[in-house]
């Protein structure tokens, strides 16, 4: 039970930081061009990207993996790799630039991540209900 505990937690920070990035791709544009009229400078920012690309996909990978232990659907992982190809070739090819395309590039795939943790806690939280007749 504590290990499902776990896995639901592991999820529901997945589903978070997972909008919170769609989030932060959405509006990072925006802030970009904002930046300059309010006096600020991006040089010397640290890219997130990368970082959390590489941290939802362990995140992504594990609970999807013992997830599906216990529910026996792919469902979740249908969003979850288009979802981490989208946010990879955002992050790690020349579309890494933080112009439109890189921004809905790695907002679908965020958006699309979170989707697959949701629909993985859903499917794991029905798995362990008993069956009505």
């Amino acid at each position: 039970m504590a290990s499902s505990c776990k896995l639901h937690r592991a999820d529901r920070v997945g589903v978070a930081a997972s909008f919170l990035c769609a989030v932060h791709c959405a509006l990072l544009p925006l802030a970009l061009a904002v930046m300059p009229a309010l006096g600020l400078s991006a040089a010397g920012r640290i890219d997130v990207d990368q970082a959390f690309t590489v941290f939802a996909t362990v995140l992504g990978a594990t609970t999807l993996a013992i997830g599906f232990r216990r529910h026996r659907a792919f469902r979740a992982w249908a969003l979850l790799v288009p979802g981490l190809a989208l946010v990879w070739l955002g992050a790690f090819t020349t579309l890494h630039d933080h112009g439109l395309k890189h921004a809905a590039m790695m907002t679908a795939g965020g958006l699309m991540i979170a989707g697959a943790h949701f629909l993985n806690l859903r499917l794991t939280h029905a798995a362990g209900r008993p069956r009505a007749r």
